[in-house]
């Protein structure tokens, strides 16, 4: 799904939802993985005017879960580390964005390469 405008957050969420309904997801998890992802479509919109998500459905095992991948062209990350540390923000935030994310969801990926962009992907397994 592409993320240009803060309107297409909206029915981003109402997928994912679905998706997590779909699979048995507990509503506690179903509100992070909406939750995580929110925040990570926002970062996008604000960071890098907007970008590309993908939504998979994944298994491991017996478990199912939901697996998301955030891609921006946007200016990157220059110190990944820092802004994986609470507190820590380029806006005018608490700075809760990337490390808030992080705890909600079972698995936490970013990459990114200044100039270039960012591709963030996160996992939320159903059980966890």
């Amino acid at each position: 799904m592409t993320i240009v405008r803060e309107i297409d957050v909206i029915p981003f969420r109402n997928r994912l939802k679905e998706i997590a309904i779909k699979i048995g997801m507990s509503l506690v998890n179903q509100t992070k993985i909406i939750t995580a992802a929110s925040e990570l479509a926002r970062n996008m919109l604000k960071y890098a005017n907007g970008g590309n998500v993908t939504i998979e459905v994944v298994s491991k095992g017996r478990e199912n879960g939901v697996r998301l991948v955030f891609v921006d062209e946007g200016p990157g990350i220059k110190d990944i580390s820092l802004a994986m540390k609470d507190g820590y923000s380029t806006g005018k935030s608490l700075g809760l964005g990337l490390p808030g994310t992080k705890r909600l969801v079972s698995e936490f990926q970013i990459e990114s390469e200044v100039g270039k962009g960012t591709k963030v992907t996160v996992t939320k397994w159903k059980n966890g």
